[in-house]
This record gives C-alpha cells, structure tokens and sequence, in this order.
C-alpha cells in the first residue's frame, strides 16, 4: 500500500531526497558518525515535515512493515521462519502505536488544573519517573529517571499527569537534552508557572551497546527556571531527589 499511489522511495525528508538505493547524499559515514556522537540538538521542537501527519497510522504501519521486511531481507534472515514472518508487522505497530507515538500531538495527554485548596505554597516532587525513550541517531534506547518539581501559582495538577508529560516527550526520538527542555516547557504552560525543575539521568545504549561500549556511565541533564535558578531553591530541589547538592 502506498500514499496516494507514490512509491516511499520517491518521498524526500528536509531537503535531501531518497533515491531508490537509499543513500542521503552529500553525508559522508565520517560526518554521519560524528553527528551521531553530538547528543545536543539546535531545535528545542523535534524536527518533523510538514507532511508528517498526512498519512493515517495504519498506512505508516503498512509502510514501515513493508520496508523492514526489506531491511531484514537484506540482512539474510529468512522470513519464511515461524520465529520471524510476523516481526515486520510487530515492529511497525510498534513503531506507530508506542515507542514513537509521542510524535503526535493528538497523543498529548491532556491537564486540567485544580485550584490549590490546601494553599499548599512549598516546591512538589515526583521523582524517579521512568524514561523509556530512543536515541534519535541510531533508534536504541535511551532508558533512566526523571525527576520533576513545580511550586504552585495557585493551581495543581493531578501527579499522574506528571508521569505522563514525561513519558509522551519520551515517545519519540530524541537527545536527551531536547528531551529535558520539552518536558520543563510543557509543565511551564500546563501548570501555569515559570517555578519548574527537571533533571534526567538516563543510560544511552548507543554508548553501552556500540562505539565506546561503556557500561557505566550515565548522562545528566537539568532545566531550571523561576524560583529554581535561586539557589536555595535548587539544592533542596537536589537533597529531596537524593543527589548531592552543589556548593
């Protein structure tokens, strides 16, 4: 199946067309490397075409099945097997309808603000959110915590709501320090504050699984605003998410 009757490969994506073989001209594999080693991104909003929601989510799983059964054609694997016939269809759908549904903004979770009854002034802390996101340069995990913290211009929001601004910005590709702006922006405008605290501390499998293959490290990003560029503010914001504070 194809959009409006137009092969996938005929398709162009910022500026560089797709020929049939595949190749994006003009990147060497040096340069392509390097850009997949710079984790930062110039674009707080995640890159995507002006087209990008023309096609339903079951013709992009049409598609994507379609061409990962090519992708795994021309790694030999035999798709005539029991084990893996089914596995271009399995990833599509799960391309579309979980790991990168937070592309779509009709998946963004929706607040609604309640008026602080309890006149609660103190800063609120949900930690150890779970980030369960992909390395928008080489599609593996990027898998950590988030912590979060708001203090009340007069409204609250339900605390699953948190969770769940989190893990829609998670849904989609991304570098993790995109990743940590978009979550500060979004809780800024949902709970009507500028008193916003986020940090990520999250491992990168395109560190841990290829090129340097280290284990161990972890990658930390932060967005303060408001009262938490105030000092005070901040080291207690870091004493109740248990991390050390800063001198």
């Amino acid at each position: 199946m194809k959009p409006n009757g137009t092969s996938l490969n005929t398709l162009s994506t910022n500026g560089i067309h797709l020929n049939g073989n595949g190749h994006n001209h003009g990147l060497t594999d040096e340069l392509v490397d390097d850009m997949g080693d710079n984790h930062a991104s110039a674009n707080l909003e995640t890159p995507l075409r002006d087209d990008a929601f023309a096609l339903d989510d079951d013709l992009k799983i049409d598609l994507i099945e379609e061409h990962f059964r090519e992708i795994m054609t021309i790694l030999g694997l035999d798709l005539t097997d029991d084990s893996l016939k089914g596995t271009p269809r399995r990833v599509a759908k799960m391309y579309v309808n979980e790991t990168f549904k937070g592309l779509n903004p009709a998946n963004k979770p929706s607040t609604t603000l309640f008026e602080n009854k309890y006149q609660y002034n103190q800063m609120l802390v949900e930690r150890d959110i779970t980030v369960q996101s992909y390395c928008e340069h080489h599609f593996v995990p990027i898998i950590g915590k988030a912590h979060v913290a708001y203090i009340s211009s007069g409204k609250v929001i339900g605390l699953s709501k948190l969770n769940r601004i989190v893990q829609h910005f998670a849904k989609r590709p991304q570098v993790q320090e995109r990743l940590t702006m978009q979550i500060a922006d979004e809780l800024k405008r949902a709970l009507q504050t500028e008193d916003v605290a986020v940090i990520i501390d999250a491992a990168h499998l395109c560190v841990s699984t290829r090129g340097v293959n280290d284990t161990a490290s972890s990658t930390l990003t932060a967005a303060y605003s408001g009262k938490f560029d105030e000092e005070a503010t901040r080291q207690e914001f870091l004493k109740y998410v248990g991390m050390k504070p800063t001198m």
